[in-house]
């Protein structure tokens, strides 16, 4: 395989993975607390490709001593943006919004037989039974949503009213009579690049930041004072879908370019053959 077809083959893959990206944005537009995506691309290594010097000019040569060709250009990072999305008001006791960029709630996910601590943005909660007339907090996909001491927040069924309040407890109305009986922990992302989808709407620790950082250095936890959230309301997605159609024309139009440097050389190369 030559150098130009194989520059424009690896490209086309990478860009191949950027288009996945987009159509994940995109597809999201409308999830609950979903974070944008962005790809970066970034160029592999150049090759040193070195020109013989000229016999029949000793003092000196006329050409260039060598030419540095790339080897074509690959997906470098993906990086979420945390920004905030618009505010969606629900009027709905169990639905909440954070108001801070990078604070995450913290939910329990049971993976392979081992429980895991992952996080997400998405604060519309629902309550399921659990039996003994107890009901749990969790998320839309039943997961736990983790309080005070990282443990599910566990409720007795017998209740008239639930609210979420703005810094995160969680008063309840039993007989005519409010009572704080959870709280949620809240942390915040210090190093957001460090963090990486999980699926379903919910972020992990990387393996690279569990090797080369302290747990305080990428998460850290939100004083009570700190929380900022509002009830009643859901974060909708950061996703701008004017720019994530104009990056995929973009992609689609480069991808092209790279197909089409194939099939020309592929022509050119059959020209070449034909010659006698």
């Amino acid at each position: 395989m030559s150098r130009m077809t194989f520059q424009a083959a690896v490209t086309m893959g990478q860009l191949q993975k950027k288009l996945d990206n987009i159509g994940n944005n995109i597809a999201n537009v409308n999830t609950t607390g979903y974070k944008n995506r962005d790809a970066n691309f970034s160029s592999l290594l150049s090759q040193q490709i070195n020109i013989e010097p000229d016999p029949t000019n000793p003092d000196g040569r006329l050409t260039p001593d060598g030419l540095r060709v790339g080897t074509g250009a690959k997906l470098g990072h993906t990086n979420f943006n945390f920004a905030q999305g618009s505010l969606q008001v629900t009027d709905r006791n169990l639905d909440v919004a954070l108001m801070e960029d990078n604070h995450l709630f913290q939910v329990a996910v049971n993976e392979n037989g081992q429980e895991e601590v992952r996080y997400t943005r998405a604060g519309n909660f629902y309550l399921s039974p659990q039996g003994d007339n107890q009901v749990m907090l969790v998320t839309s996909d039943g997961n736990p949503v983790l309080g005070a001491g990282r443990t599910p927040i566990v409720l007795d069924d017998n209740m008239e009213d639930l609210k979420i309040e703005e810094n995160g407890t969680i008063n309840v109305t039993r007989n005519g009579v409010q009572a704080v009986e959870g709280q949620l922990e809240i942390v915040e992302a210090v190093r957001p690049r460090l963090l990486e989808a999980a699926g379903n709407n919910l972020f992990r620790l990387s393996e690279q930041s569990l090797g080369n950082y302290p747990f305080g250095e990428v998460i850290n936890g939100v004083g009570l004072a700190d929380v900022n959230m509002k009830s009643g309301a859901l974060e909708a997605s950061n996703v701008d879908l004017a720019k994530q159609t104009t990056d995929m024309i973009e992609t689609q139009r480069a991808y092209q370019f790279n197909a089409r440097t194939i099939s020309m050389h592929d022509q050119m190369r059959g020209l070449i053959n034909q010659l006698r």
